[in-house]
């Protein structure tokens, strides 16, 4: 099985690309998609799901998980991840994928165990979980691979209904 991971953002959107097979996990590709500070914000978007689309037609994810929107108090930020979020789900639901949506807790539980860590220790067990010989960079991309990560225990093949948390609300 293969996921594709996001951690949406307008500046940088980070992706990860997990492959989960009765061997474990491992990384396929993970990244940034950027956009240029001086684009108007469609084009920024645009350039998103443009990417997404890509990712997906090269790499042929069964699963997308998507980084739930944290509120934050910059209120323009929020709405500017959540525009970002929107094409990343509007590029899944093109391509028939389910996506799965994971609060930052939640990740964070799933990778290292505790729901506040910080981003070294995700980025540290990303590595380890995924076998990889350097540290995952950039933070947003780590946190892609943590996003995939998270979907790939949390999900089992067969449900009736799909495992949306891997943690009790």
């Amino acid at each position: 099985m293969i996921v594709l991971g996001v951690d949406p953002g307008t500046a940088a959107t980070g992706y990860g690309i997990v492959a989960a097979s009765g061997t474990g996990l491992r990384a396929i590709d993970y990244g940034l998609l950027e956009t240029a500070r001086t684009d108007a914000l469609p084009l920024r978007l645009r350039t998103i799901h443009d990417g997404i689309r890509h990712l997906i037609d090269l790499h042929h994810p069964q699963l997308v998980a998507v980084e739930r929107l944290f509120f934050n108090r910059n209120v323009q930020t929020a709405f500017a991840v959540g525009q970002a979020r929107g094409v990343v789900l509007l590029a899944a639901a093109e391509c028939d994928l389910p996506v799965f949506e994971y609060g930052p807790h939640e990740v964070k539980m799933a990778v290292t165990g505790y729901g506040r860590a910080g981003k070294n220790d995700v980025q540290r067990m990303v590595q380890m979980v995924l076998g990889m010989a350097e540290l995952p960079r950039p933070d947003d991309a780590a946190d892609a691979l943590a996003v995939a990560i998270c979907l790939a225990h949390a999900y089992r093949p067969g449900a009736e209904v799909p495992v949306e948390s891997v943690v009790p609300a």
